[in-house]
């Protein structure tokens, strides 16, 4: 379908040999108004009623706080599992209740994304969605990693491409601009980022699609791009937190997904695209709002069975914690909470007499615990690690 745009045809941009003698695909500018298609309009309607009742069911929870990081880690995972790493959410959340700090490998790429996440939704506070604050979450990404040593946090000055392993820039599916051109696509998608004139959610993911296309990074550009859409939602109040992990989408749908990225490219019909996109907030927004409700639930379970079972305050505050971080060391928890070793300890062994926790390593020192029902609710998506030895 084509799009229209002041009574003429959008065009997506055109594919044209470059001076040094190679073809790439040149991007236009996005367009900033559009004729809709009935289909289109219904499936904003229906993604936009999904995000409020998402929106409306996290603020119900009274610690709030507590959804951010499993969405967070979700996301992560998810992001990171497009790019081919097999990292497991047993492994991230081992990682962090063993306080360590030097993760490696695939764990690293995932460790990464979380915290370039952190970084970028925090510095939104006091800094705009801007070109600097992509590159700021693209060096924190790529700190370390696989394609880390090329310029992390700075446009590309090469040439790159897409395509399956030994491809060329002769044989590769798709090859975006040159460097020089990126920079200047990169320059017109920020305006574009801060115009208002499209409906919210078709402006992001229209900037993803754009994003994607100009692939401005030697490496990483999937991860930002995807982190992207979640920082345009925040930034345009359309969510609070990072709540929404499209990742999952993506994930499930990797090859329509990418199928429908190209035929943008080639066909310049952005609808298709868009009402993939909104079928993807509408699908996502519900799992996420069914997720929170019985987060509620458990939360409300938890406080009720210690408080009727006497338990202490630390056991409560424990309990609240597994919510948002269901694997726990005793060390972990007396330096998170501020107790004594001692008082961590009985607050572990009071959840763990009641099945709240379980102990899965077997060892007799540096314990791992892991509270099963959060596991169940938050990450049932994801497959369960193996006890750990």
């Amino acid at each position: 379908m084509n799009v229209i745009v002041n009574n003429e045809s959008w065009s997506a941009g055109s594919v044209r040999t470059t001076l040094d003698g190679y073809k790439a695909f040149f991007p236009a500018a996005l367009p900033t108004s559009l004729n809709y298609p009935a289909t289109t309009v219904q499936k904003l309607t229906d993604a936009t009623a999904a995000i409020h009742r998402l929106a409306g069911a996290s603020r119900l929870v009274a610690t709030p706080e507590i959804l951010i990081g499993p969405y967070v880690r979700l996301e992560a995972i998810l992001s990171s599992r497009i790019e081919g790493t097999q990292t497991t959410i047993g492994q991230v959340l081992v990682f962090e209740a063993a306080g360590s700090t030097d993760a490696t490998g695939d764990l690293r790429e995932v460790v990464n994304y979380i915290r370039a996440l952190d970084h970028a939704v925090n510095r939104l506070s006091e800094l705009p969605l801007s070109s600097r604050l992509i590159r700021e979450a693209h060096e924190i990404l790529m700190d370390g990693v696989r394609g880390g040593h090329v310029s992390p946090g700075e446009y590309r000055t090469t040439q790159n491409w897409i395509g399956p392993p030994g491809s060329t820039l002769a044989s590769a599916s798709f090859v975006p601009p040159p460097p020089d051109e990126a920079r200047d696509a990169m320059g017109a998608l920020e305006l574009f980022v801060h115009d208002r004139k499209l409906p919210d959610l078709i402006a992001i993911g229209a900037a993803h699609y754009q994003f994607e296309t100009i692939h401005p990074f030697v490496d990483g550009n999937g991860r930002i791009g995807r982190l992207l859409i979640i920082l345009m939602m925040i930034e345009r109040g359309i969510l609070q937190q990072p709540v929404l992990y499209l990742s999952a989408y993506f994930e499930r749908n990797r090859d329509r997904y990418y199928d429908l990225l190209d035929a943008t490219r080639r066909t310049s019909d952005l609808f298709g695209w868009l009402d993939f996109f909104l079928d993807g907030v509408t699908e996502i927004a519900a799992e996420a709002e069914d997720r929170v409700v019985r987060l509620t639930d458990l939360q409300r379970e938890l406080r009720t069975r210690l408080i009727e079972g006497g338990g202490s305050p630390t056991a409560i505050r424990l309990a609240e914690r597994l919510l948002d971080v269901p694997y726990v060391s005793v060390s972990g928890i007396s330096v998170q909470l501020e107790v004594s070793f001692p008082t961590a300890q009985r607050a572990v062994d009071a959840l763990v007499q009641l099945g709240i926790l379980e102990e899965v390593t077997g060892r007799r020192r540096n314990r791992i615990y892991v509270a099963h029902n959060v596991m169940d609710i938050v990450y049932g998506e994801v497959a369960p690690d193996p006890p750990i030895s």
